[in-house]
């Protein structure tokens, strides 16, 4: 004891005026202690997201003084340094009165809120296991007088609320008190001061110690606080943190937020954020009996290309939280059609009234036979551009793609911003229905292009991001485009007159479903903004019964009128190059409309091409190939379809040079075949050869 006496004794005796040459100024401190967390910030500055950048602190923003209650600060003082306002960093008395309790065996400190925070700026200065030794303190307290010298009093208070660390990992004021409080700095009362003030001398204690602690300070209090409150509070602390960091958008967050402290301001539109999120929240729950886990949304504004809500996925119902489903890539399905056709107008290669064949097709290949097939598995015959872009007919869009070129297609897609991974000779025809892997991202880009009159421009997410604006498509064929995307009539006949896609204003909008049902799309415009879904799930595995209709619409359509809840979408002015006429189909094909034609590609009636029986081919059995029995199924019930593409009335088919039976289809028999297609004089139109292979079971067909 009277070792220690001794040790305050010299360390008065040789306290001496302190320069404040080598001192940091307040701004310096300030700079050096940055919020563990950044934050990332909606287009009116709120909070919607705070990313951890600092694992060994957690410590919020600096919080000036004069956003910090009145009780905290007078009870911090009373605990502290009663003398704290009038003492020039070393406190004589207190000094003198921990001498006096020493020798008389009740040792405690002298340390001033002064020299405290010199220990926190400076860790050599820090007590050790066994208190600190006599030249430490001696350097605390001339770095206390030097402190007092250089700063203002509040600005020590201050710095030093900010330094302090309370309890376990939180550090500064502010952390302690949103983490332990769920409060504001300037909402803390007098017993959540008492219990901070009793954190500063013991910041790990449990909570009964904290509680006997804080009531024994409670005591040098004008008005003293019940011990049972402070029992209680402390009580509440050992439960936990209360105030978790808001995540609204944590995908995002992730890719702009990269050190502590730092404050991004987005693009995005918290209400709209959370408009977003809670409705694919919701379509979530209602598809999780069929297998769907994740889903995400993306909404655009048009003129600026400014992202206004990003949903990287359905936390906390997605299966991979921190999957962004925006950026991920993901199989197209029918959502690249729209800029198929567009290709098509624009190079004049077709128009909205042009007719196309939707029948089997046969496409073959090295690898075998590419047989499209569309979603109702069902053939609608001849089709206008129109019926079959707005009814997402699959064969009409693969023989428009075999009409412009695989190649050229992929080029015209990456000028709209998608990073295809291969040529069109390795997509193919399967290009026309979505076989490449996109992004969410990329989508929405692209249809905002179409929504901008064909100007395409990267997407932000920063307010200072510039606006880089590149013709990409034809204006006037993109108007065609929405055109046929928003009409509600001809797409009744594949999603029928009400479905999700059917909003009360106008609006653009292709859904898209990729192979086996793994991922289903619904993505449109209006001429303010652009909405994208996607909804599936992330480990890939397919969906039950889940369609671009059922799935993704219903969240692209709550969305959307969310956003035109106050004013309704209205349909485009159509740019200049733009002919409206009235058109008559020939053989009531289709029942005459108004189009809209590119100039020089107008037309009154649409009359289709005249049927000639040579240009029907068979396209199964395909010339070549080799057809395998099941050994497992009997031989009655296993048959042979013959095709033709286009179909034509009038033809007739001889299997190895006799009639084919009616029905046309037969109970194949091992051997070579082959297969005739005829008109009616006679004359051979196509043939084609194959052979069936079975077990010895089976008597050998005659060849011929």
């Amino acid at each position: 004891m009277r070792r220690r006496a001794r040790s305050l004794l010299l360390a008065l005796v040789v306290s001496a005026p302190a320069t404040a040459a080598a001192l940091p100024s307040p701004g310096e401190v300030r700079a050096a202690h940055p919020a563990s967390e950044a934050q990332l910030l909606d287009r009116h500055g709120v909070v919607l997201d705070s990313r951890r950048q600092n694992a060994e602190v957690r410590r919020s923003d600096w919080v000036p003084l004069s956003a910090l209650s009145r009780p905290l600060l007078d009870t911090v003082i009373t605990v502290e340094d009663q003398r704290f306002w009038q003492h020039a960093g070393v406190d004589w008395w207190a000094i003198a009165a921990a001498l006096r309790d020493t020798l008389r065996g009740y040792p405690r400190g002298a340390s001033t809120i002064d020299m405290q925070l010199a220990a926190l700026l400076d860790p050599t200065l820090r007590a050790r296991r066994g208190g600190r030794k006599l030249w430490q303190k001696w350097r605390q307290a001339q770095a206390g007088r030097a402190l007092a010298g250089a700063w203002s009093k509040p600005e020590i208070l201050e710095a030093y609320l900010n330094l302090a660390s309370y309890r376990g990992e939180l550090a500064g004021i502010g952390a302690a008190s949103h983490r332990l409080f769920g409060k504001a700095p300037a909402a803390l009362d007098r017993t959540d001061a008492l219990l901070l003030s009793a954190m500063l001398g013991q910041p790990n204690a449990s909570p009964a110690a904290l509680s006997a602690r804080a009531c024994r300070l409670a005591v040098r209090l004008p008005t003293p606080v019940a011990c049972s409150a402070l029992q209680a509070r402390a009580r509440d602390l050992s439960q936990g943190t209360v105030e978790a960091s808001p995540s609204e958008a944590p995908q995002l967050a992730a890719r702009l937020l990269r050190t502590g402290g730092e404050t991004v301001t987005s693009t995005l539109d918290g209400r709209l954020q959370a408009v977003a999120r809670e409705a694919l929240q919701r379509q979530l729950r209602e598809l999780a009996p069929r297998h769907v886990s994740d889903g995400a949304v993306l909404v655009v504004d048009n003129a600026s290309a400014e992202v206004l809500a990003y949903v990287g996925n359905g936390a906390p119902l997605s299966s991979a939280r921190f999957v962004d489903g925006v950026r991920a890539r993901r199989q197209a399905g029918s959502t690249l059609k729209p800029f198929l056709y567009e290709l098509a107008i624009e190079t004049r290669r077709l128009n909205a009234a042009s007719i196309l064949e939707d029948s089997p097709l046969s496409v073959v290949k090295a690898g075998g036979a590419y047989e499209p097939r569309n979603y109702s598995e069902a053939f609608r015959g001849r089709v206008s551009l129109r019926s079959a872009l707005a009814g997402s007919l699959n064969v009409p869009a693969v023989r428009t793609l075999m009409l412009l070129n695989p190649e050229r297609f992929v080029g015209h897609l990456r000028q709209l911003g998608f990073a295809l991974a291969h040529d069109g000779e390795y997509y193919g025809e399967a290009l026309a229905l979505g076989s490449p892997e996109v992004s969410l991202w990329e989508l929405v880009a692209a249809y905002r292009t179409l929504a901008s009159g064909g100007v395409y421009a990267p997407l932000r997410v920063r307010p200072e991001e510039p606006l880089q604006a590149t013709p990409a498509l034809q204006p006037a064929a993109s108007f065609i485009v929405g055109d046929l995307l928003a009409d509600r009539a001809s797409r009744s006949a594949t999603f029928g007159l009400e479905s999700p896609l059917a909003l009360p204003f106008w609006a653009a909008v292709k859904t898209g479903t990729s192979k086996e049902m793994r991922d289903n799309w619904c993505i449109g415009y209006t001429s303010r903004y652009t909405v994208g879904v996607w909804v599936g799930n992330f480990d890939g595995t397919p969906m039950w019964e889940v369609s671009g209709l059922s799935g993704a619409a219903p969240i692209w359509a709550e969305v959307m009128q969310a956003l035109h809840a106050s004013e309704p979408g209205r349909p485009p002015l159509p740019p200049a190059g733009l002919e409206r006429r009235a058109v008559r189909f020939a053989d009531a094909l289709e029942p005459p409309r108004e189009e809209w034609f590119l100039g020089g590609t107008e037309t009154a009636e649409v009359r289709p091409a005249p049927v000639d029986d040579t240009s029907a081919r068979i396209v199964a059995p395909a010339n070549g190939s080799i057809l395998v029995l099941d050994p497992d199924i009997p031989p009655a019930h296993q048959r042979i379809f013959p095709t033709m593409s286009p179909p034509r009335a009038g033809l007739s088919w001889q299997l190895n040079g006799k009639p084919l039976a009616a029905g046309r289809s037969w109970a194949p028999r091992p051997g070579r075949h082959q297969l005739t297609l005829v008109n009616a004089a006679g004359v051979v139109i196509d043939r084609t050869q194959f052979v069936v292979r079975g077990d010895d079971r089976l008597s050998p067909a005659p060849t011929e």
